[in-house]
């Protein structure tokens, strides 16, 4: 196992805490071996996304979806119950171990819905960006034609 050590760079990157949180997450991330369960991240327009997650075998009660301060957590847990002790398996290849999945999600972006259909887990996700960040225009004058215009008034 490899270890980065970011601490040289706390030197020049003042305010950027969150950016190396994510570096560390991805490292992190990256070492998952066991990609359980696949998932698929599809971009609908400009500002909507899809995540869809293959969840063979679980149920909306047996998942969670919590997103907090820039990371969406997926859960899912089945809790055992008395009819799958009584069965005894030749081969068991559908999985339903528990899991937790963690996105990264970029500011302003939240869960719209959730829906699971067939085993999938979709996962609907919208930017919604304040009307205060979002680019406005400036509307450019000619300061020479505003002096002259005050100047005939007065």
């Amino acid at each position: 196992m490899h270890t980065i050590d970011l601490s040289p760079f706390n030197r020049f990157s003042v305010g950027f805490d969150r950016m190396q949180r994510q570096l560390e997450n991805m490292r992190q991330l990256d070492s998952d071996a066991h990609g359980y369960p696949p998932y698929n991240i599809e971009v609908l327009g400009e500002n909507s996304y899809r995540i869809v997650m293959a969840v063979a075998g679980f149920s909306e009660k047996d998942m969670e979806i919590v997103q907090q301060e820039g990371t969406l957590f997926v859960k899912g847990r089945i809790q055992p119950s008395e009819k799958d002790e009584e069965i005894a398996y030749l081969h068991r290849g559908i999985a339903t171990r528990a899991f937790e999945r963690r996105f990264e999600v970029a500011d302003h972006i939240k869960v719209e819905n959730a829906t699971i259909t067939d085993g999938l887990l979709t996962i609907n996700l919208l930017r919604e960006v304040p009307e205060a960040l979002k680019p406005r225009k400036i509307e450019i004058t000619n300061a020479s034609e505003r002096n002259s215009i005050e100047h005939k008034a007065a």
